[in-house]
Parts: C-alpha cells; structure tokens; sequence
C-alpha cells in the first residue's frame, strides 16, 4: 500500500499584530511576558526562503494531571497520568503588517494587548459568501452582556440564522469564501471553510514557505477591499472607531468612561465576556482577576469585582489602570487549568456614552460609533412600545423618602382591583431556594405587574427584564408553577377564573427612572433600549402581550 500523500495545507489560526512594521521592531516584545525566557519554551529567529520572523515553541509538562486526584478518589484507584500542553507560535514580518501562526496553544503566548481587534471580521466582510454563513456568534447590546451563536449545517444567509438584527456586534462568523487564489483552492479542492473571530481567521494556509507567504499576501489584498460585501452589511452597522481619524473623539470617550469606572451609580457600564472567553463560559469553575501582586479568585465575576481595582484611582488613572489589570478563567477551583490567557481587564466591561446626537459603545477594548440608522430604528421601536396603552393606573413613587419597592408595591395593592404578590414566591423542585416571584403586582384584569425603580442605570432594568422572562417562561413550561400560581390565584379572586389571565397574559413592566425622569426612548440608555425590545419579543413569542407603565415620583 502506497504511502498517504501529504497535504499542502494544515488549518492555522492567523492573527494581525498592533505593531510597527519595521525591522527595528523586537519581535520578542510582542510574546506574553510570562513566556519569556520560561523554562521549557525556546525562541529561534526566523529567516528561511523569505519567511522572516521569529518562532517560540515549548510545553507545560506536569508530572500528574490535574484531573488525576478526581478519579483516585472516585475509584480508590491510584491514577497517575502524566499531563503535557504543547505551543507553537510564528511571528512572521511583511512589508504590511507584522502576523501570528499559531498551533496546539500558541494563542496563550501572544500579549492580549498586540491583537488587532477588527483583523478577522476585516476579512469576513470582504471574503464570505453571503449564503454559505454556517455559525455567528454575536454580542447584544444589553446591560447583562449578553452572547447568542446560531449555527447550521447545511450553510445560509444571516436572516437563515436569525441574526438580522442591527443591534448587536458580532464577534465570531464561519462560512464559505468566495473564490480565492489560495494554496488550499488552487490545489483543486471544494469551498474554502473559514472561521473568523474579531482577532483572527482560521483557514487551511499552505505550508512551504511559498505557499505560505502566498496564502499571506492573498489575505492581505483582500483586507484592502471595498466592504462589506451585499448580504453582509448588516455587520458593519455597528462601526469600530479604530483607524478612522477619530483620536480626538477617543480620548473624550476615555475620559467619560474613565469616569464611569470611579461612579459607582454609571448608568451605562456593564460586564462582557471578551469574545475568546465566550465559548469557555459554561467550562469556568473559577476566575482570577490580578493586577501587580493582588489576586483574586471568584466563582462567578462581577463588574465591581473588577472595578475594586482601579475605581479609588485619581481621575485619569482608572482606564489605563484596568488595562494592566489581568482576568483569566479556569477549569478548576483551584486555578491550575487554565481555559483562557490572562486578559486585560478593560476588555471585560462594556459602557455606552451619549454624545450630542451620537452614541457610541465601548466594547472588546475598542469605541464603536452606532449607525444613525440603528439609533432611530431603536428609538422608533421602543417608541411604538412606551406608547402603547394599558389599564393599569399606578400611585406615585416620591423622591427623596425612605420608599423602596416594597413600599410602592403595598401602596398599589391598596388600590381597587389590585392584589399583592410581592415576596409571595412559588416554590417547586425547579427553583429551589428562594423560589420564584411571579410578579409584583396582580392587575385588575390580571396583568402580571413587575415593578422597578431604576436608579442604578441599566443593570436594574436588565434584572426587571430577566424576572418577566423566566416568569412566563415558568408559568408556560413547569406544571408544578403553573398550579401553585393559579391556586393563589383562586384563592385571592374566587369570582375569576384563573386560567383566563394565562390564556393571552399581559405583562406589564413598571418602571421609575431616577429622580422620577420621565420615562421615554431618550431617557433609556441603548443597553436597556435593546434589552427590552429582546425581552418583548421573547414574551411576544411566547403568547403573552406586553406593556410598559411608567411611574412618577
């Protein structure tokens, strides 16, 4: 049997490096400091048939895997396996740009702070074609950072994979490129398969030096064509502000965030998973967040757990403080397996600054300018929703006294019509604990009444929005719920049927902004405008009507 003819390629992640070009630059400079001079890891100056660059390789080798301790004690077996981690990683210089190859988890060894941000989805806008998208994963503008990956087999459109929708940044796309004279295409094979994150594309790259400084400068022409391509151009409403004449706009809006960091009443700052971390989140059983000699180790990370960091700086110093804060998940408790290379901490909050008439969003370390087309179509929708009409008349809610939510929700239940249900939690084996609140309020025709006073910026509403989500959802998917809640239900109406208020149910979202501001499109930052259009048409999709009430002091 004749020996397997090798291949020409071998899938590679490629990175585009923030660095100066030129031949003074130390390419060393741009390797993770901890890797540095490690033992077990080599660097070797490259310069063979016109690959120009530098190579690090080396392992971590343990003599006993983690892991092994686990299953000793759960079989009484002594389990000894040895545990290796093997990286490579190739700085490659051209006349453009400085790259990354990386293999195995040569991705750890690249300093987080020298990616560019917008080099893979660059590429995606310009190379895909529109109808072989197979997944996206994309970032919502919500308050509770929140992350959705749709995907298919067969290959589609974004409508196909229901990622329409212009208020939200994508941060990973895989699909088919359109024809490239590359070494895997040429070598007669089908459609290139490509995998682009913000930082980076993962394709089948030649591998001699040929065909690989070839495969290169493909992608770099590329780059340097028109965007986006038609059907694509839903990703680039939301505009990065990198490389686009806007240093002095930046500095503004890092001074305003930088404020943000030191109040701990910013309405428009919140936590987000950096897109290399979001396929690591289920994985996670610890996060350590270090900056200097300072560590911490968390179970489930909080915007003030990094914020503790650097929020007692003087003005100035918090931003560029955070950037030398480091957080890195981990698979164990005890923070030895490491699922991510430590990122900068200001690649993990999210803040959105109003500007005159703009709105910009900081994300992933970088300001996004949001399209004037995303802004009124938002301001439109949400819009239509605060107008529409309802039956539930609400008191007023005074500024400025000791009246909490608990207080306003008495005050309510006194009115005709109305009964209390705060505090009155369902308690099945599903929600174990504390139970769950199934509203706040029961209106006069039964609406399901969920009230909020709003005074800590978004990440109040976000938690309004989640409580009418998962009550719907229970009262529509557990049984055990759904009778528990009636039964109080019959109990307090004995004249009223109760199945009639799940039939169609009405949610209604209460709501008093600070200082008793009215509540409207422009008095809602994008975090919650967004958040709540998403949290409509969930409640939508799931039968119910929903309607938003303001409250006034």
């Amino acid at each position: 049997m004749s020996p397997k003819k090798q291949a020409s390629t071998r899938k590679t992640s490629l990175y585009r490096l923030n660095a100066p070009v030129g031949p003074g630059l130390d390419l060393y400079s741009l390797v993770e400091e901890r890797y540095r001079g490690r033992e077990g890891f080599t660097a070797t100056p490259v310069d063979h048939t016109g690959v120009v660059g530098l190579l690090v390789t080396g392992s971590i080798a343990r003599d006993r895997a983690e892991w092994c301790d686990v299953l000793s004690e759960l079989t009484g077996a002594d389990v000894q396996v040895a545990g290796r981690t093997s990286s490579g990683l190739l700085l490659v210089r051209t006349e453009r740009a400085v790259y990354a190859v990386t293999y195995g988890m040569g991705h750890h060894m690249i300093d987080p702070a020298r990616l560019d941000l917008g080099f893979g989805l660059q590429f995606a806008l310009r190379c895909l074609d529109r109808d072989g998208i197979s997944l996206v994963r994309r970032h919502l503008m919500d308050a509770r950072g929140r992350t959705d990956e749709n995907s298919t087999t067969r290959g589609g459109s974004l409508r196909d994979l229901g990622t329409e929708w212009i208020g939200s940044i994508v941060s990973k796309i895989t699909g088919k490129a359109i024809d490239l004279p590359l070494t895997h295409t040429s070598a007669g094979r089908r459609s290139l398969g490509v995998s682009c994150t913000d930082s980076s594309i993962s394709l089948p790259l030649g591998r001699s030096p040929q065909q690989f400084l070839n495969d290169l400068r493909v992608i770099e022409d590329a780059c340097t064509q028109p965007a986006p391509l038609p059907g694509l151009e839903s990703l680039a409403r939301v505009r990065s502000l990198r490389r686009r004449g806007k240093t002095d706009l930046v500095r503004e809006l890092n001074e305003r965030l930088d404020q943000y960091l030191g109040d701990p009443d910013a309405p428009g700052l919140a936590l987000n998973f950096p897109g290399e971390c979001a396929s690591h989140a289920a994985e996670t059983r610890a996060i350590r967040i270090m900056r200097g000699s300072r560590v911490i180790d968390v179970g489930d990370l909080d915007i003030d757990d990094i914020r503790q960091f650097v929020r007692d700086r003087p003005d100035g110093c918090r931003l560029s403080t955070l950037k030398g804060v480091r957080v890195q998940l981990f698979a164990d408790e005890e923070c030895t397996e490491s699922l991510s290379p430590p990122i900068p901490g200001h690649r993990w909050i999210t803040a959105e600054v109003r500007n005159g008439a703009a709105c910009h969003f900081y994300w992933q370390g970088s300001w996004y300018e949001i399209g004037a087309e995303f802004v009124q179509a938002l301001r439109d929708d949400v819009t239509e929703l605060l107008n529409r009409p309802s039956g539930v008349v609400l008191p007023a809610w005074p500024v400025g006294k000791k009246t909490d939510e608990d207080w306003f929700n008495k005050e309510a239940a006194k009115r005709l019509g109305y009964d209390l249900f705060d505090k009155k939690t369902v308690r099945t084996a599903t929600f174990r604990g504390g139970g769950l609140e199934i509203c706040d309020l029961l209106g006069p025709e039964g609406q399901l009444i969920m009230v909020k006073k709003a005074d800590k910026g978004s990440s109040g509403l976000s938690h309004l929005f989640a409580q009418a989500r998962t009550a719907v959802e229970a009262l529509r998917y557990d049984v055990a719920v759904r009778e528990k809640f009636l039964a109080r239900v019959a109990e307090l109406r004995p004249n009223q049927l109760p199945e009639e208020i799940l039939a169609t149910p009405t949610v209604v979202l209460a709501i008093r902004l600070k200082y008793g501001v009215p509540l409207t499109a422009d008095s809602l930052f994008a975090f919650s405008q967004v958040s709540l259009l998403q949290t409509t048409l969930a409640l939508q999709g799931m039968g119910a009507k929903v309607e938003v009430v303001p409250v006034y002091a």
